[in-house]
């Protein structure tokens, strides 16, 4: 294509002088706020999560930074259209369109009224639902959604004027090249300004147009804060002359208070809610007058985000800041709390078609023990007892989808996602996609039309996802497109470039990554055929373009704005079914260089080049009239109109001034013809609304005469979804205003062919056209639910695309078929749990569902063994549709067995189900002291004593190689004398337990057996804790009364009654490694303790007026010394007194009991163990040692069962 370009020197010196006196004069000023045309020397600190920041494209192809903030549903990262009807699949947190982990859904509601949600940001500005919030014209990238954020700047010196023209290059207006394309006499638009006195320094404005015949323009301004993050100003205005004055309205909502939020009902424009910022006050302002008046009501919480019902105007549901739902029946004015718990913007309004339950709200709430789960209930009564739990068992996080008539949750397990789906609320089922996709990312992107259309990222694809379309229920979905180019948005959210053109059924355009290049791709039948769009034959001043198909083609920008008031990269209307607006370029692929605008109107067929530069276009009148505005950060005075669906363009003035544009709003409803721009006209000035009435335009209403019909066609097939469409359209040379659309004329079905139909599930097409097969596929397989005496459809390998109205032909050739259930015998079986876990608690219902791939289930018998001497037997599938459950009394490894048989055959299955109990408490029993090189047996001792199958970690001293075993008892030697250590980790389940415990080695030690006075008895309230302190105690009284080092005295208090304790009297080793004491001292030492001990002379006070005396043990008067090679005196010790020790609790215990009146006790709670053996074969027990890493130890492979009471505790040092 040729361009021209021309060189001024005295324009450039000119250019050049200004422009450095201006970055001489304010250069080194810096800015807070911003405005759309001024350019910010800082970036400003982000407000929490607020809306989307947008890069505009400069005429010097510079970037520029401002933030938009979302609306319907929050701050969104996106660009998808509304009115557009724009399937952008910008998946972003929204409750019209949830995103949750790992997928996704957007609805794409048709009119702006229908969307109903909200999310709000703390302290922050997201433009609530219908509010129609002030935004500039969409740059490369798209515009987000939601209200402006205006910083002041600078503008360039001598940038007063007008904007260089649409068509011409190097801001030449376009009148050399394109006379016959553009009007060249500049026309005035009928217009009025109108300044919001007094706001000139607030930078975010959120504006809400009635429409529909009504006047009324709602603007709320705000000045945000960005050091403070908080709003600091605010100030209300009111239309009611369609724009062309406003009354501030301050007084009428509290000269003090300072607003935040602007809301209006989607089902009543009348009624307004205004919220006032959180770090002030928490209150709602309400309005039924179209805020003319209000009434001010305090709320206990923090509104975070508002659901309004899409049918009754004033059911609300609000979101607080502490995750908290609330309803309210009487638009604000009470609410109820329904729920704790909520998971952010995962609660819904049951939308069904059929309008059953209207009052039913959907949630996704966290339980106790942190997960998600899928509950119904109420608006007013979400007990737990009138809750209900749709979903068997927990869901993934944020995961839970409700749109229209489908409801989506996933559910992660072995590391995979899958996902189920409910049509019309009936039990879910897992959605089938081709066996080897393998989905790692999904995204719902539309529910129309009963049918589901999914963005799916596979294994192998990173920044592509494939399209997927699914069956009327969802469930089984077949290849729709690859390779669909993705992206991330400025939150994290995924992009993906599909777009659904608004008007006609079944047309779709998508960016596909072909070979690393990205190319434009249309269809016309709902994704069944695809083909490149044909590149226009001229360009703008009429030179041919040579690019031929498919080496050459036209590729489009795909993102929409979500403001249904202005545009984005591409715009398409209902109301204008067959024309097409969108940003791109002409090439071998899509780019972000050299990009022009282009428009069609025959629904895609032809395009045309319009403007070499980006702009917004907006359409009034039904697509009568079509409005461009530059995109540029210079201030402009000029529009461009075309009567003709593009053809054709004449150059307007709107206003006399050259204005900053923040925004443009058209009026909403099937009539428009008036738009307010909002903006300013310099760096200071206040906000400036420019009403412009096209009214003046047209002279007269169109009349019958004035139209021609139009036939909707693909490259001239006039069968589109198996019906032919004629419409009625303006003639091109006709100026009248249209008003109301009337729709398309006729629509004629088609006789079906088998462009009519798409591969079915399990099917691929192929180059000859054909279904055929998948390798994974068996065609002849049946469905679980086919019972002989029934029938099945059986498929051709065809179906039609949903929606499609063809009819005769060849439909009853690839429909399928209903055909009788053959008997077969049982193939395929399969066992599993409906959690798909192999393990399951004692006492707690475990569900098995029984799975047969072939054969006639529901005719044969089933016979389920559960291992624990429990058997049913099943005759027929009825009884076990919904799962076959069974309670385990014991725990233990069960092998649960099924066998199936009919006439014709038999199959079997089996699963090994551990079925454990919770464990609660671990206690590591050894030694206190042990003699070096000599085996000590260390004991875990659980509580409760059975749980299941276990794991235990052993981990000695300073070993960093752990020892693994599946016994709970270990041998180990230490050959360093010293203080060790023991650490036992017991994993069983999900749980994982440990202790620690230290034991003392030396070469020669002796102990001592101590008690005490009777008194103390009296104090003991034998834990832990308590044996702990008084050990120290005792310690430190016989260091104090002997003066023996601290370092060869170890005391441990023994559990149990009578109170008792033994005493380790230990060789001290200082750090030269230098015994300081040989066996005689420790003989010496022996008899000083025993002496000071017979003297009475060791004591401690527990109590003022409590003394406790510390003896030598009877049965011990001289010191225990085991010096042997076979054993260890703490050992013999140690058994001896637990016999003498038990025997004493034996016979205080039945003395308690016979005097106490037989006082109930309390009772351990116990987990029964079943037999592991149960049937099981000899191979199938456990090894007890399947791994042993230890420097100086060995295992034992036996372990005499242990006690749950507890072991000694000592301490020393």
């Amino acid at each position: 294509m040729e361009k021209v370009a021309g060189w001024y020197p005295a324009w450039h010196v000119a250019l050049l002088y200004w422009t450095w006196l201006f970055l001489f004069t304010y250069g080194f000023t810096g800015a807070e706020i911003t405005c759309r045309s001024c350019r910010s020397q800082v970036q400003p600190q982000q407000q929490p999560q607020q809306g989307l920041l947008m890069h505009l494209r400069t005429d010097r192809g510079e970037k520029e930074q401002r933030t938009f903030f979302g609306e319907k549903g929050g701050e969104r990262g996106q660009e998808a259209g509304t009115e557009d009807a724009g399937l952008q699949a910008t998946l972003a947190p929204a409750p019209a369109g949830m995103q949750f982990s790992g997928w996704e859904t957007r609805r794409v509601p048709r009119e702006p009224e229908k969307v109903a949600g909200e999310r709000r940001p703390r302290a922050a500005a997201a433009a609530p639902a219908e509010d129609r919030p002030l935004q500039g014209p969409p740059r490369p990238g798209g515009p987000g959604p939601g209200s402006v954020r205006r910083r002041w700047g600078r503008s360039p010196r001598g940038s007063a004027g007008p904007g260089p023209g649409p068509g011409g290059a190097a801001g030449r207006e376009p009148g050399d090249g394109g006379a016959a394309r553009f009007g060249l006499e500049e026309l005035r638009l009928a217009s009025t300004t109108f300044a919001l006195a007094g706001d000139s320094a607030h930078n975010q404005a959120m504006v809400h147009w009635s429409g529909h015949n009504s006047s009324v323009i709602l603007i709320l301004t705000k000045l945000y804060d960005y050091n403070l993050g908080s709003i600091t100003e605010s100030s209300l205005w009111r239309s009611t002359d369609y724009g062309t004055t406003y009354e501030k309205l301050n007084d009428k909502v509290g000269l003090k208070t300072i607003l935040s939020y602007l809301y209006v009902c989607p089902t009543n424009k009348r009624k307004i809610m205004l919220l006032t910022d959180p770090e002030v006050e928490s209150s709602l302002l309400i309005s039924s007058d179209e805020g003319a008046t209000y009434q001010k009501y305090r709320l206990n919480f923090y509104i975070h985000s508002l659901l309004f019902h899409p049918k009754q105007e004033d059911w609300i549901l609000a979101y607080s800041q502490d995750q908290k739902l609330f309803s309210s029946v009487e638009f604000g004015r009470r609410w109820l709390l329904l729920h704790e718990g909520v998971t952010p913007n995962r609660f819904y309004w049951s939308m069904m078609g059929n309008g059953r339950e209207p009052d039913l709200v959907h949630l996704e709430a966290r339980t106790v023990d942190g997960h998600a789960q899928y509950i119904t209930c109420k608006m007013q009564n979400c007990s737990e007892a009138t809750r209900s739990k749709p979903f068997p068992g927990y869901i993934d996080h944020n995961s839970l989808i409700v749109q229209g008539d489908y409801v989506f949750v996933q559910l992660t397990s072995g590391g995979r996602p899958h996902y189920y789906v409910s049509y019309r609320r009936s039990p879910f089922a897992q959605m089938k996609l081709p066996k080897y996709s393998l989905p790692k990312d999904m995204h719902v992107i539309s529910t129309d039309e009963n049918q589901v259309f999914a963005a799916v990222q596979e294994w192998n694809q990173n920044d592509t996802y494939n399209l997927y379309i699914s069956d009327t229920r969802g469930v089984y979905f077949t290849l729709a497109l690859e390779n669909v180019k993705s992206s991330q948005g400025l939150e994290g959210n995924v992009m993906i470039d599909l777009y659904e053109v608004a008007g006609i059924k079944g047309m779709f355009l998508a960016n596909k990554k072909i070979d690393n290049q990205v190319k434009t791709f249309i269809t016309y039948n709902k994704g069944r055929d695809w083909s490149l769009l044909q590149a226009p034959h001229t360009d703008l001043r009429g030179n041919p373009i040579h690019c031929l198909l498919p080496y050459c083609s036209l590729h489009l920008h795909l993102k929409v704005s979500d403001n249904p008031y202005t545009s984005g990269n591409i715009a398409s209307r209902d109301t204008a079914p067959s024309i097409i607006v969108a940003s791109g370029n002409i090439g071998t692929e899509l780019s972000d260089n050299d990009i022009s605008m282009f428009v069609t109107s025959d629904a895609g067929n032809t395009w045309r080049q319009i403007f070499e530069e980006e702009h917004s276009v907006l359409y009034l009148d039904q697509g009568g009239v079509l409005v461009a505005m530059k995109h540029t950060s210079l201030p402009i005075r000029h529009l461009w109109l075309s009567f003709d669906e593009g053809r054709s363009w004449s150059k307007y003035s709107f206003t006399s001034l050259p204005l900053f544009v923040d925004g443009v709003l058209g009026e909403p409803g099937e009539e428009t013809l008036i738009m307010t721009v909002f903006g300013h006209f310099s760096h200071r000035s206040e906000w400036q609304l420019v009403k412009v009435d096209y009214k003046s335009i047209f002279d007269r209403r169109c009349e019958e005469e004035d139209y021609r019909p139009w036939q909707l066609h693909s490259q001239g097939e006039a069968c589109i979804m198996g019906a032919k469409r004629i419409y009625r359209k303006r003639k091109s040379e006709k100026k009248c205003m249209q008003g109301k659309y009337a729709g398309a004329m006729t629509s004629e079905p088609c006789v079906c062919t088998e462009a009519d139909f798409d591969c079915d599930y399990g099917y691929e097409r192929h180059s000859n056209g054909q279904c055929l097969p998948a390798f994974w596929y068996n065609p002849s397989s049946l469905s679980k639910d086919c019972s002989l005496g029934q029938s099945y459809l059986n498929s051709t390998g065809y179906r039609k695309v949903v929606s499609n109205n063809c009819t005769d032909g060849v439909r009853e050739r690839y429909t399928a078929k209903p055909q009788q259930c053959p008997g077969k015998p049982p193939q395929g079986l399969r066992i599993l749990t409906a959690d798909g876990r192999l393990t399951a608690q004692q006492g707690h219902n475990v569900t098995f569902l029984v799975q047969l791939e072939e054969g006639d289930l529901q005719r044969s018998l089933i016979q389920v063994d559960f291992g624990d001497g429990i058997a049913v037997s099943y005759a027929n599938l009825s009884s076990t549709e919904d799962g076959i459950k069974h309670i385990y009394q014991n725990v233990g490894i069960f092998r649960v067995t099924v066998l199936v048989e009919n006439s014709l055959g038999s199959d079997s299955a089996v699963l090994y189900l551990h079925v454990t109990c919770p464990l609660e408490h671990v206690h590591l029993s050894l030694p206190f002291v042990t003699t070096k090189n000599k085996e000590i047996n260390a004991t875990a001792v659980l509580w409760p004593s059975q749980v299941g199958t276990l794991t235990y970690v052993w981990w000695f001293g300073n070993n960093t190689e752990p020892v693994i075993t599946l016994e709970g008892s270990i041998t180990f030697t230490f050959s360093v004398e010293g203080m060790n250590t023991i650490t036992v980790q017991v994993s069983a389940g999900n749980t994982i337990l440990q202790d620690t415990k230290t034991i003392a080695v030396y070469e020669k030690f002796q102990s001592l057996r101590l008690s005490f006075s009777p008194n103390l008895d009296d104090y003991n309230p034998d834990i832990p804790e308590w044996r702990r302190d008084i050990s120290r105690v005792v310690k430190r009284a016989l260091v104090e009364a002997t003066g023996i080092s601290s370092k060869h005295v170890l005391v441990a208090v023994l559990p149990g009654l009578p109170t008792s304790a033994e005493l380790f009297i230990l060789p001290y080793q200082d750090a030269t490694g230098e015994k300081k004491r040989t066996a005689a001292n420790l003989e010496q030492i022996s008899e000083t303790l025993i002496q000071k001990l017979n003297q009475n002379l060791v004591h401690f006070e527990l109590k003022p007026g409590v003394r406790i005396l510390v003896h030598a043990a009877h049965l011990t008067a001289a010191p225990l010394v085991d010096l042997t090679p076979s054993h260890s005196g703490s050992a013999m010790l140690m058994l001896l007194s637990v016999v003498f020790v038990g025997l004493a609790v034996f016979i205080i215990y039945k003395f308690k009991r016979a005097t106490s009146g037989h006082s109930p006790e309390p009772k351990e709670r116990k987990c029964s163990q079943g037999s592991l053996d149960r049937g099981l074969p000899k191979s199938l027990w456990i090894t007890k040692r399947f791994q042993a890493k230890t420097q100086s130890g060995s295992i034992s492979t036996t372990a005499e069962p242990q006690s749950t009471k507890e072991i000694p505790t000592y301490v020393n040092g």
